[in-house]
């Protein structure tokens, strides 16, 4: 396959921490924080240390995929990361992914999503999109589910044009497409399928001329409520998780629109509001649950009610790990039970 050299996004570009207070009332009150990752102030400044670095979109060679990135809406500044196996001989098929960090952290930058991504483009034979959206408290929800849609009008108009001007799209299979992300990624993943237009075929895809959206791949979907689940209440976590509730419910406060609390149909897709389990366009799934995941007993029961709907799903529950350790988490067992992960994705993909 002949690649040609892509525009890529200047990462360079992005505001140091420095540059960003300069002016910046040191003394002004700080009201959320998750240590490590995000501080939000009373009068609306925004702080995110770097404890995850952004990368460039090179790779080794010897992993045998190319990546770059592309501008998809320059005015909201959303952006994304191609992946394809370099052997490429035929057409594959498009995960569209986003990543996680809450709605209100995280980059298709970060280190951890490039190689992820990376190596299930070469271990799945597909084709991957990282989209990098716009993130909470200064974009709340519905923000990123706003931007999910835009992304699928930039690839019809990709698929409408094909190789002529995207060498790529000659390896794309627009007919197999399919929405994924992690955490809070698996709940955008979600949602903007929940607002799909177009037609649905008898297998439950969505036609979007000339895309068809097959199914979805939701790895440990974020999803809440204002009740507790015993996995919430009593899941002791390890003093490094990333999710524990404290941290679940300050992201919520800070992704949900004013006003409204875990029960907002966004959050809790159970409830009655803007759309509920058993009226939504909800494409057949894969859904990835791990067993140490204070999320682990949510997303069961979202599981069971899309089963009772009558959605055409099927999910996994990987023994002895945490949330996002498919991403966080370098031990030999997180490991194995990522390439089990690879092997049950890859699979579902030839559906």
């Amino acid at each position: 396959m002949r690649t040609k050299k892509m525009p890529t996004i200047n990462l360079d570009q992005i505001p140091s921490f420095e540059e960003h207070v300069n002016g910046f009332d040191q003394h002004d009150v700080l009201v959320e924080e998750i240590e490590g990752l995000i501080r939000v102030y009373g009068n609306g400044y925004v702080e995110r240390p770097q404890i995850v670095p952004c990368v460039s979109n090179a790779l080794p060679p010897e992993l045998g995929v190319t990546s770059w990135d592309v501008v998809v809406d320059k005015l909201n500044n959303i952006w994304a990361r191609f992946y394809i196996p370099t052997q490429c001989q035929e057409k594959l098929p498009l995960i569209v992914y986003f990543h996680g960090g809450g709605f209100c952290v995280g980059s298709a930058a970060w280190s951890c999503y490039h190689e992820f991504l990376a190596k299930l483009s070469a271990k799945a034979d597909c084709i991957i999109m990282s989209v990098n959206y716009r993130l909470a408290p200064e974009n709340p929800l519905p923000a990123p589910y706003e931007d999910g849609l835009k992304t699928l009008q930039w690839l019809k108009q990709v698929a409408f044009v094909g190789g002529k001007q995207n060498w790529w799209s000659r390896y794309c299979d627009f007919t197999k497409i399919y929405l994924s992300g992690d955490s809070a990624g698996g709940n955008i993943a979600f949602n903007v399928a929940a607002r799909l237009g177009g037609k649905t075929t008898a297998s439950g895809a969505v036609i979007l001329k000339p895309l068809v959206i097959k199914g979805s791949i939701l790895i440990q979907p974020f999803f809440g409520g204002e009740s507790r689940t015993n996995s919430e209440k009593f899941l002791v976590q390890p003093p490094r998780s990333p999710l524990t509730l404290g941290v679940s419910d300050t992201y919520w406060r800070l992704a949900l629109p004013s006003g409204t609390n875990r029960d907002h149909p966004w959050c809790n897709p159970s409830t009655k509001g803007l759309f509920t389990v058993e009226d939504s366009r909800v494409l057949p799934s894969l859904i990835c649950i791990s067993e140490m995941d204070i999320l682990k007993d949510r997303n069961l029961e979202f599981c069971s009610a899309l089963h009772r709907a009558g959605k055409l799903i099927n999910y996994v529950v990987y023994e002895g790990v945490g949330h996002a350790f498919q991403v966080l988490n370098k031990s030999q067992l997180s490991q194995t039970r990522t390439l089990e992960m690879f092997d049950h994705i890859k699979d579902f993909l030839c559906v």
